[in-house]
């Protein structure tokens, strides 16, 4: 059981503030009865809640899959740029934040929620999250680049990278799968081979795919997609 007004504050009604005042306005009906008290308890799972004729549906997790075009950088709010939460409604605004990061020029894949403990694993080194990129270069791939990064390159910091698959599709361009998220680390590992980035795409996130999804475009994770990613989460932080 929970309060009313928590129950519509985390389903992104509005502040508790202006929950009372629909509340006070008979605008709140749960079970058919209209609720007189914003502290009424509810159960979130069973009972049937309107606010002003809408049902209100209770998610505690909620998971999106977001097409993050170039331009906009990866962050809550900026007073410069636009964000990637630009391209959300007010409501989930309030509850989702990016699980890691994009760069402004970087396009592609990009999950946001407001599960913390699965941002975590995610993000964590411990994990290995393996991650696949799109790169177009201004120079031809060296052959070399391949096995190198399959051991590990000098980026210029203190250890080398973890081990990576290239996948060189034409002369310059490729794919990279890394399984670590360091500072500009794509970029910086072609860099490593004599390569600079003209344009980069994140294709991929542990079993999530961006498939067709357009640019500026989300959708919420499937239930086999969240299964299989949290399974995999803890799977290799056990490992």
């Amino acid at each position: 059981m929970m309060r009313l007004d928590k129950f519509l504050a985390d389903a992104g009604v509005g502040t508790r503030s202006e929950i009372k005042k629909l509340v006070r306005g008979g605008k709140i009906v749960v079970n058919n009865e209209t609720a007189r008290k914003p502290e009424q308890k509810v159960e979130p799972q069973t009972d049937r809640i309107f606010a002003e004729g809408k049902e209100i549906s209770y998610e505690k997790f909620i998971y999106y899959l977001f097409h993050k075009p170039a331009g906009c950088v990866t962050a809550k709010q900026d007073k410069k740029d636009k964000t990637v939460m630009d391209f959300f409604p007010e409501d989930l605004k309030k509850k989702l934040a990016p699980v890691g990061r994009l760069d402004k020029d970087t396009e592609g894949l990009l999950l946001l929620t407001n599960d913390g403990s699965l941002t975590h694993r995610l993000l964590s080194p411990a994990y290995h999250v393996e991650k696949t990129y799109f790169a177009k270069l201004d120079t031809a791939v060296p052959e070399k680049a391949a096995e190198l990064f399959s051991q590990g390159v000098d980026i210029g910091d203190e250890k080398l990278t973890l081990p990576a698959k290239l996948c060189i599709l034409s002369e310059n361009e490729a794919e990279l799968t890394i399984s670590e998220g360091r500072f500009h680390q794509v970029k910086r590992m072609f860099h490593a081979v004599g390569c600079n980035v003209i344009y980069l795409k994140r294709l991929s996130m542990g079993n999530l795919k961006l498939g067709d999804l357009k640019k500026g475009e989300y959708r919420k994770l499937t239930a086999e997609e969240l299964l299989v990613l949290q399974e995999s989460a803890e799977h290799k932080g056990e490992e």
